[in-house]
């Protein structure tokens, strides 16, 4: 308990400054700026960053609401898009989430989130993207050579969040990253920053911020980078090498949102958001959405993600949910979404939770 108070008092003293907040925006934009310069001024950067699958949006509802969700985030969901919104859980929450990907790829992802008394929100999750097993091909034997392997990503990750005032909220996350590819894999860690504002008087108006994936590059490796080479006269001598492969910043992603409820009454609830989003592998954009709730049971929501990309394929988001409370303390969610994207025609999300 001693431990808990000195943590309640630290925090208190530290958001009575003035200048706290100011402060934290300034950091998030400048964490921002650092790693973008590292990109360079490529007019076309897709395909210069590792760990693809952080970039695949996690959750039915953030993506119904087109992704527009970084001042808006309040509940689970908010550990992959605001870390601070989760400090809004006020109790316990977990679900699951399920992503047919394109391509036949599959992205599952947990979370849980408990809310400690006088200490803040700690929150967990872990995502895996898998596919199926393909043949490997050589050039002498394209059509396979009966062997088969895998790829896929994992991340483990725990999270963070405290209101620091009524008003304002600020959330970490620590993440472990891996990718394989047959016997090669690579491995790094990252950070995610996020920072929440209410305004309750004004229709609780919210902005919010957040990095996400600030960490070191990945680099493969493993026994299939290493060739065997002879030198010298005769048989030579055998001399194991290995091949140099080329390090990959992490898809760095900043995002700034807000958002405001336009219509609030006992029954009726039409929240709107905005987020700019600023990759470090791609062209800046705009994610818009909304979402209509009926006695917070029965929600609509509908959004447009990815606005002004350049080249990008994502385009139109629709969503629907139902909360349903089996008592005063346990409410079970299910989530789904629907989007569109283009040519690689839509993507489907499914999610089931339980807050208690």
């Amino acid at each position: 308990m001693n431990t808990l108070n000195r943590h309640s008092k630290f925090f208190k003293e530290l958001s009575m400054k003035p200048y706290f907040i100011l402060i934290l925006i300034t950091f998030l934009f400048f964490l921002s700026a650092k790693s973008f310069s590292q990109i360079g001024a490529s007019l076309n950067k897709t395909g210069t960053t590792a760990a693809q699958f952080l970039k695949i949006g996690v959750g039915p509802r953030p993506i119904g609401m087109g992704g527009a969700y970084t001042a808006s985030a309040d509940d689970i969901n908010s550990i992959y898009w605001n870390p601070a919104g989760l400090a809004g859980i006020y109790s316990r929450e977990a679900y699951f989430n399920h992503v047919d990907w394109i391509s036949d790829v599959k992205l599952d992802y947990a979370g849980v989130g408990i809310e400690v008394p006088g200490f803040g929100t700690l929150g967990a999750s872990v995502s895996v993207l898998s596919m199926g097993s393909m043949l490997v091909r050589t050039v002498e034997q394209p059509e396979g050579t009966g062997e088969y392997f895998d790829a896929g990503s994992l991340l483990i990750g725990l999270t963070y969040a405290r209101n620091l005032t009524e008003e304002f909220s600020i959330g970490f996350n620590a993440k472990y990253i891996n990718e394989y590819i047959w016997h090669e894999s690579a491995t790094s860690f990252a950070f995610d920053v996020g920072t929440l504002y209410r305004l309750n008087f004004l229709n609780e108006f919210r902005i919010g911020a957040s990095i996400s994936n600030f960490g070191p590059k990945m680099q493969l490796a493993g026994r299939d980078i290493t060739q065997i080479t002879k030198a010298g006269a005769g048989d030579g001598n055998i001399i194991n090498t290995d091949l140099e492969l080329d390090q990959f910043e992490l898809p760095l992603i900043f995002r700034i949102g807000v958002a405001v409820n336009a219509v609030k009454n006992e029954e009726n609830r039409l929240t709107v958001a905005a987020d700019a989003v600023h990759p470090n592998d791609n062209s800046e954009h705009v994610n818009l959405g909304m979402e209509y709730s009926w006695n917070e049971i029965f929600f609509l929501r509908g959004g447009y993600k990815s606005l002004f990309e350049v080249g990008g394929e994502q385009g139109l988001t629709l969503g629907v949910g139902l909360y349903y409370r089996v008592i005063s303390s346990v409410q079970f969610k299910i989530d789904y979404a629907y989007e569109d994207f283009g040519r690689l025609k839509n993507v489907q999300y499914f999610s089931v939770g339980i807050k208690f």
